[in-house]
């Protein structure tokens, strides 16, 4: 196991001590819509829940869930630790390969997510699977993702981020994830999603098996 399953990871946003107590209710505040939407979804399924539903089981209003969330799928999806991973990455020793920095902090993101709630995490996976919505701005946060790591990746090898040849390398470590927990919520959840991310990340780092897994 991990040592950071032990305690809160450094990815969790709400844990940061520069947070004020603005900030701090935003958090609070987006929480607490998150967890009437998966409340509800729980209850009657994805398509019948209603913004209006949301926002009177998180009593707040309508313009509020949409003030921190544009649309029903950005609830269900996360990005909090977009950043916060591109950070990560950032303050990994100099000397440690690329891989083993990506693995280190990949594993840190699903470890944070799954610890707010695995049942949550595993709604998330099943949702992207089974309503194209869902899917489709998965897609989008992923790609918005890629391009954090893009920088991230450019700055650590000192190329440029707009190249061709960073942007497939970045979107690669990408789609391995985006594919890793599809795959996981189309085989039922079983195993550790960690462990499919690392099997992902050994296709691209040394090409595909001779022999299925």
């Amino acid at each position: 196991m991990n040592p950071m399953t032990a305690a809160r990871s450094p990815l969790s946003p709400a844990d940061r001590p520069q947070l004020g107590l603005r900030e701090r209710k935003k958090i609070k505040t987006r929480e607490s819509i998150r967890a009437a939407t998966y409340a509800l979804i729980k209850e009657q399924g994805y398509d019948a829940t209603t913004i209006e539903q949301i926002a009177e089981r998180a009593e707040v209003s309508p313009s509020t869930v949409f003030r921190y969330f544009p649309a029903k799928e950005d609830i269900v999806l996360t990005d909090e630790y977009d950043q916060l991973m591109a950070d990560e990455l950032r303050a990994r020793p100099a000397g440690e390969s690329w891989m083993d920095s990506v693995r280190h902090v990949m594993h840190l993101a699903i470890e944070a997510n799954d610890r707010e709630d695995p049942e949550v995490a595993r709604m998330r996976a099943h949702l992207a699977v089974q309503v194209p919505a869902v899917r489709s701005r998965m897609v989008e946060s992923m790609s918005a993702t890629g391009r954090l790591l893009r920088d991230a990746i450019a700055e650590r090898h000192g190329l440029d981020a707009d190249s061709l040849e960073v942007r497939v390398y970045a979107m690669s470590f990408i789609g391995g994830l985006m594919e890793a927990s599809m795959y996981w919520a189309e085989n039922g959840f079983e195993g550790e999603l960690n462990d499919l991310v690392d099997r992902a990340l050994d296709v691209l780092e040394r090409g595909l098996p001779t022999e299925n897994p």
